[in-house]
């Protein structure tokens, strides 16, 4: 692999105030999102990908991502260069400040959390605390 494919761009919410805490989204998971938005036959005017926590696995809290037709009424909303992130409130108190990034090593590809705020998370990097 090269230098530059090891690289991560952060690609900012459009109107964020710069010391705002926020989600952001790397652009190789944003390419991830749209590839599988397009295989679900998911236009991006007709949903949006859903980020939230829920309690449970090993850690106590686990990360959620899925597919969703609109936000709900009380969701941030969020664009990325067209493509759109629903978060409840809830679920945004665990990930402001976050980065879902998307990682491929010989051992596993996937979407990864970085997540300032969580104090531990368990191997597999699908449960914090």
């Amino acid at each position: 692999m090269s230098e530059k494919e090891n690289t991560t761009t952060v690609l900012p919410i459009a109107n964020a105030a710069p010391a705002q805490k926020t989600i952001e989204v790397t652009a190789k998971a944003l390419e991830k999102v749209r590839s599988a938005m397009a295989k679900e036959n998911i236009s991006p005017e007709s949903g949006g990908l859903r980020l939230g926590v829920q309690g449970g696995g090993c850690s106590g809290l686990t990360y959620n991502i899925r597919f969703d037709t609109k936000p709900r009424e009380r969701d941030r909303v969020y664009d990325y260069d067209g493509v759109r992130v629903f978060v409840d409130p809830k679920s945004f108190i665990y990930l402001h400040g976050m980065i879902l990034d998307y990682e491929e090593t010989l051992l596993k590809q996937g979407f990864v959390f970085r997540n300032p705020n969580a104090s531990k998370s368990c191997g597999c990097g699908s449960s914090f605390s």
